[in-house]
């Protein structure tokens, strides 16, 4: 038996005593959200049924974490091509149906108070439709390939993006799976669901508003940058990953020149990824860091220069609850720190001065009801430099006194009727917004007005 399957039969044994816990399929997708992780393509090449990887979607049981950690590739369920490599003969390995999946969203979205000279209470159909290239490609290399097509832009674009090769081999005689991963998204080649890519919230509404300060880290490159990186877990404790990245402004010329784009990498940006996973009986405990460094010129790729620090800390704890037939108890955290120096963007009258910082701290409980439900209370809090240039003052979007100071918290029912059809409530409660709870844009605008109720029905192909 090889090292993968000694880890597939070592996680399936524990999946199994889960099983009645687990969630069914279900997938996430979307431009601005979340993207779908768990796809029925994967479902039919592996053979395994979707609770065996999965929680709530996207959220992956330990099986989720080792097929993803494999790149995609452990077959079971679809039958293969198989030519043997010989000589100078290369081999070839393919599945006889090709792994695609599609995914249609459709939404209903009300804030308190519509926006000025619009319609409150959108209905979408469609909210987004994606399609996915997703599964094994050969022996060590699969995909998880993502194109949405969104009702609003009434066009389709690249949305997430990971290819991964793997392979295994021994370190300090434990097992060692490592790989390498092209992808276009800082953290959506992670394995856990307290990073940005694939984090609370599971779902989002492209109608209601969102402060105005990101983290660098925190999906603001997503989709606009392309990198190549390398990741290992050793022992199934220890996992470690590094990306570099560069722009990749889809639709923009090539060479790129930079112009019409806020951020252009100069050089090459560095992301970093550590965390440490343990299981003991019914507890699943992961503590992890990750960050990045970005060096931008805003609409050039000449001239001065922004510099952005970003480094995080997070957490995940499960709990499996025997007595309450075996329900799961699982809680998140994250915080993000970010120190940039802001030349560029000075120099064009952006900023008001060089030294900024941006804090980010985000908090979850959920509560799976068996393999049909599942609850979540959100907390999020955004906090940082006060700079009036930076968050500069406009009705709806901006803000009055230049504070990027937004907290709340996002409420979250989900049901699966059908194991592919997902059926969500969502509700989005502003504390403050944009730096005041009163008149935060200057227009007479509250944040409470931007409170949202999501309503959201997912089919699955």
């Amino acid at each position: 038996m090889t090292t993968i399957q000694h880890l597939i039969h070592r996680v399936i044994h524990r999946a199994a005593a889960l099983a009645p816990a687990l969630a069914v399929l279900g997938v996430l997708g979307g431009l601005g959200a979340p993207g779908a992780q768990a796809v029925p393509s994967f479902s039919r090449q592996t053979g395994y049924p979707c609770m065996a990887c999965h929680t709530t979607p996207p959220e992956l049981t330990p099986l989720g974490r080792l097929f993803k950690l494999n790149g995609y590739t452990i077959a079971g369920g679809m039958p293969t091509i198989k030519v043997p490599t010989k000589g100078e003969q290369a081999g070839l390995q393919l599945l006889q149906t090709l792994p695609l999946s599609a995914v249609l969203d459709t939404s209903f979205t009300a804030i308190r108070t519509a926006q000025p000279a619009t319609q409150n209470g959108s209905f979408e159909l469609p909210q987004d439709v994606s399609l996915f290239l997703a599964g094994a490609w050969s022996d060590h290399i699969g995909s998880f390939v993502q194109v949405t097509y969104s009702g609003a832009d009434n066009a389709f674009s690249w949305d997430n993006t990971d290819i991964r090769y793997s392979n295994s081999t021994k370190l300090a005689n434990k097992d060692l799976v490592y790989g390498l991963t092209f992808n276009n998204n800082p953290s959506v080649e992670d394995l856990w669901n307290n990073t940005p890519a694939w984090g609370f919230p599971w779902v989002n509404s492209d109608v209601a508003l969102s402060p105005a300060a990101a983290a660098i880290v925190n999906g603001t490159l997503a989709q606009d940058v392309a990198g190549i990186g390398g990741y290992g877990m050793w022992n199934d404790h220890f996992y470690f990953a590094g990306t570099l990245y560069r722009s990749n402004h889809l639709g923009g010329p090539q060479p790129p020149d930079g112009a019409g784009f806020g951020i252009n990498i100069r050089g090459a940006a560095p992301y970093w990824r550590l965390a440490w996973q343990q299981t003991s009986k019914n507890n699943y405990l992961e503590v992890g860091t990750y960050g990045m460094y970005v060096k931008s010129s805003p609409f050039a790729i000449t001239g001065p220069e922004d510099a952005y620090t970003d480094w995080a800390v997070d957490v995940q704890y499960d709990r499996t609850l025997p007595q309450l037939h075996n329900n799961i108890l699982s809680l998140r955290g994250s915080y993000i720190r970010e120190n940039s120096s802001l030349a560029a963007t000075t120099a064009l009258n952006g900023a008001s001065f060089l030294a900024h910082n941006l804090n980010t701290l985000q908090a979850n409980a959920e509560y799976h009801f068996g393999d049909r439900y599942a609850a979540t209370l959100g907390w999020f809090s955004v906090t940082g430099t006060t700079d009036p240039l930076l968050y500069a003052a406009a009705p709806v979007s901006g803000s009055a006194n230049g504070d990027p100071h937004s907290d709340g918290f996002l409420t979250n029912f989900a049901w699966w009727p059908m194991q592919n059809v997902q059926v969500v409530a969502q509700y989005t409660k502003f504390l403050r917004f944009n730096g005041l709870a009163k008149n935060y844009d200057g227009a007479g605008r509250n944040a409470g007005d931007n409170d949202a109720i999501y309503l959201l029905t997912r089919f699955v192909f």
